[in-house]
């Protein structure tokens, strides 16, 4: 009973996130087209801010707890297809006030089954990578420093952040202007997120992050920006959500351009450089 205990933990999480994604849907779903309010739409990317710290809490206790499984793994995967593959989808095609068959709803559309089946196939491959990576110690520690394409929930995060960035009331002012092209632009910006899903780009992982700063200044330095996060998150979170996603994407881009340019011959970024197409075949 007790291992059975252990084993249900994590997959419990994993299904608290999974419900969190599926209430966006099906909420998001029973409103007309257009009518969503920034409220609505905030509390839609709340839920789904919910489901990503869920992914990263089962995985945490699966290892911590060691009750990884198979059911497990291929669970959390589904999961994540739902809540960070259909979920910003969805979410994107709601708040848009289009006419079927307009130009502008194919292109919203093709935007959105592209981003999600892009993210399909970033699940897949990283799967696909997990099992080679097996009993090969070289492998697993090369998978924690850096991912190949951009993981799925920093691509669900970038996704919300840009459409709720144009119903954020303090920004209506300034994006005022681009308003009639919003329905271009997201659908550009699901088109770009589904292709950094499955480039062969490094995106670095969070967890290896490493700084050598001394106790004292490191402490003076996260009170600081711990003060400034949360002080933006209360009052600014749809600029804080945004810069934060597309600064972790505009990095990532950067690193891998400067190991593409450097060459081969550079030791510098040597991890960041692109891998062969995973797709090909």
């Amino acid at each position: 009973m007790a291992l059975k205990r252990t084993y249900l933990l994590p997959n419990t999480v994993t299904a608290f996130g999974l419900a969190c994604s599926l209430f966006v849907i099906f909420k998001v779903n029973m409103i007309e087209p257009g009518t969503s309010s920034y409220q609505m739409v905030l509390t839609s990317v709340l839920l789904l801010l919910v489901a990503a710290v869920a992914d990263f809490v089962d995985g945490a206790l699966a290892r911590a707890l060691r009750a990884e499984s198979e059911f497990g793994f291929v669970f959390d995967t589904l999961a994540d297809a739902v809540s960070f593959g259909v979920a910003p989808a969805v979410l994107m095609l709601k708040t848009l006030s289009l006419e079927q068959g307009t130009f502008d709803s194919v292109l919203a559309v093709t935007g959105s089954m592209v981003y999600s089946i892009c993210g399909v196939l970033r699940l897949v491959r990283f799967n696909v990578k997990a099992s080679e990576a097996r009993g090969n110690e070289e492998l697993m520690a090369a998978q924690k420093k850096h991912f190949t394409g951009l993981p799925i929930p920093g691509a669900a995060a970038a996704a919300v952040a840009a459409n709720l960035l144009f119903l954020y009331p303090i920004a209506e002012t300034w994006l005022a202007p681009l308003e009639p092209y919003r329905p271009i632009i997201l659908t550009s910006v699901m088109l770009i997120l589904g292709y950094l899903m499955v480039s062969p780009l490094k995106f670095p992982s969070l967890k290896v992050l490493h700084f050598r700063i001394p106790s004292f200044q490191l402490a003076f330095v996260t009170v600081v920006v711990a003060i400034l996060f949360l002080y933006g998150i209360l009052y600014f979170f749809p600029i804080v959500l945004a810069a934060l996603a597309w600064a972790y994407i505009v990095v990532a881009l950067i690193l891998s351009s400067i190991r593409m340019i450097a060459g081969k011959k550079s030791k510098t970024l040597e991890e960041f450089e692109p891998d062969d197409d995973d797709f090909e075949g």
